[in-house]
């Protein structure tokens, strides 16, 4: 038992400052100016947990758009076809819409197959009408989106609930 301890306490701590950090991820998003959450919004599903503590620990405004352009987001952003932009901000995606597009709309995807240049599947976790809100919804694994990719464009897309629902057997 006095083992434990010492990997109790190491589990107590780490725990402890996920929370404390995540906390102060979403009290300091909340202090931005609606304006500064929409574009907080638009590019924090492309960035990693420190491009967004950093963003976000910027004094001003401009700090943080021009933090946006020295990490290359917002060229990124600039560099997608108006159509992928507009459907982005709409918050659903649309067939034709590039990868990259995906990317900022939905975010990472949960597993992918095949070659996105080629041909490949992007598979989310969760509802395609959730996914630009909150991106992959690793608590809400019951739904599942299936995106295909052809040369680097979305096809198509489909939700659904995968069911572990044995088959019955034939009896022959």
């Amino acid at each position: 038992m006095r083992e434990l301890r010492p990997l109790v306490r190491w589990v107590v701590v780490l725990m402890g400052s996920v929370m404390t950090l995540s906390g102060c991820t979403y009290a300091a998003m909340h202090k931005l100016s609606l304006d500064e959450q929409a574009e907080f919004h638009l590019y924090q599903k492309v960035m990693t947990p420190s491009q967004e503590r950093a963003y976000l620990a910027k004094a001003t405004a401009a700090e943080r758009t021009a933090y946006l352009s020295e990490i290359g987001l917002a060229q990124r952003f600039q560099a997608l076809d108006p159509s992928d932009r507009e459907a982005i901000m709409g918050g659903m995606p649309r067939v034709g819409m590039s990868a990259e597009a995906l990317l900022f709309l939905w975010g990472s995807p949960y597993y992918t197959a095949g070659d996105a240049s080629r041909y490949a599947h992007w598979y989310y976790l969760g509802s395609s009408l959730n996914l630009a809100d909150y991106s992959n919804q690793y608590y809400n694994s019951g739904n599942r989106v299936d995106v295909y990719l052809v040369a680097g464009q979305v096809t198509g897309w489909v939700d659904y609930i995968p069911s572990d629902i044995p088959r019955k057997r034939r009896i022959p």
